[in-house]
């Protein structure tokens, strides 16, 4: 079973799933997104499983320090755009396994590797 976790180190979500996942003794690679940056590619496949409001982070300072034209531009292609230009901009963590693409760490998130 590959599992990836995309994010960034210091966010306090990716860290509990990192620590969740070890726990559990799952092995996995760690993507950081400042270090290691992200394809369009990625970012759009992501996409076809998971819409943009659940991708896209509007809560955080990231996405408040947008400017309000990149902010109310609510085409796809530009906040991909933005998406890749600002990785915290996406929501933490984007968890892959086995093909399947799963965003933040909710009890659900937990509970399914736990099965």
């Amino acid at each position: 079973m590959a599992i990836r976790v995309y994010g960034i180190p210091n966010c306090d979500t990716v860290k509990k799933a990192r620590v969740f996942l070890a726990e559990q003794g799952h092995a996995f690679d760690f993507h950081d997104f400042r270090k290691d940056g992200l394809e369009r590619e990625k970012l759009e496949s992501w996409l076809t499983q998971q819409p943009m409001d659940v991708l896209l982070n509007k809560r955080g300072t990231s996405w408040r320090k947008l400017s309000d034209a990149d902010k109310d531009n609510q085409d796809s292609q530009h906040l991909v755009a933005l998406m890749l230009a600002n990785p915290t901009l996406i929501k933490r963590p984007v968890i892959e396994r086995d093909g399947v693409v799963s965003v933040g760490f909710s009890k659900d998130v937990q509970a399914s590797f736990c099965a």
